[in-house]
């Protein structure tokens, strides 16, 4: 649903993004001027990349899960992103991908500019732009190494793996006690390794055995994040 949302609100918001935060104030003003806001409860989806009107989208609020299906029609959750990720329409070409996005939490806000618009601002632009192909270049690498992830290491390892990606999100630089909200189901999880439900049930609580975590269906605490290793 799209909100209205105050210059104020639209201004400070993308201030304190890691994208926008070194824009001159009449810079800031042209960002204000082409954002779009709008908001999903859990559940909801939020874009697909095959839609006629293409966007970069930043989520504000929340929680979501990008959401890739192939050919015969298989999902798998290709990342989980939080507040100040980038997705959508990223590369300003026509992405043959087939995603959408769907807000894991209670409430996910996403400020949004049409392609058109924020091509024309990063071409006047070349320090946003030069820190735009970090953020994005960021992320694929991040989903490279998953990928290589998937080849190379076995279902444990990339649960430990994945945990340890989680509360370095949740906390960055954590490397004790962690406890964080529990927003993905088990078979969110599996999805996401490349595993199944069954089994990524039984690994949690086998960690939970050896003492490594506790978890409910609301939250997870993990004991000592180096012991992930």
């Amino acid at each position: 649903m799209e909100v209205k949302i105050s210059y104020d609100s639209k201004y400070w918001f993308l201030r304190n993004h890691k994208l926008f935060s070194t824009l001159s104030g009449s810079e800031m003003e042209a960002i204000c001027l082409i954002s779009n806001f709008k908001t999903a409860k859990k559940g909801e989806i939020i874009y697909f990349s095959h839609d006629d009107l293409q966007r970069v989208y930043s989520l504000k609020k929340g929680i979501i899960k990008i959401i890739g299906t192939n050919e015969n029609g298989t999902e798998t959750i290709k990342d989980i992103l939080q507040a100040g990720d980038l997705f959508g329409q990223l590369t300003f070409d026509n992405s043959d991908s087939d995603e959408y996005a769907m807000a894991v939490s209670e409430r996910v806000t996403v400020c949004s500019f049409s392609i058109d618009d924020f091509e024309k601002v990063i071409e006047r632009n070349p320090l946003l732009a030069l820190k735009y192909t970090k953020l994005v270049g960021l992320r694929f690498k991040r989903l490279e190494n998953r990928y290589i992830n998937l080849i190379n290491k076995d279902v444990k390892t990339r649960l430990k793996i994945f945990l340890k990606d989680w509360a370095d999100k949740e906390s960055p630089g954590q490397k004790q006690q962690i406890t964080f909200k529990n927003y993905l189901t088990h078979q969110d999880v599996a999805s996401v390794i490349c595993s199944t439900r069954q089994t990524v049930t039984q690994l949690f609580n086998d960690f939970k055995t050896q003492g490594l975590l506790d978890y409910n269906r609301s939250e997870i605490t993990i004991f000592d994040v180096s012991k992930l290793n």
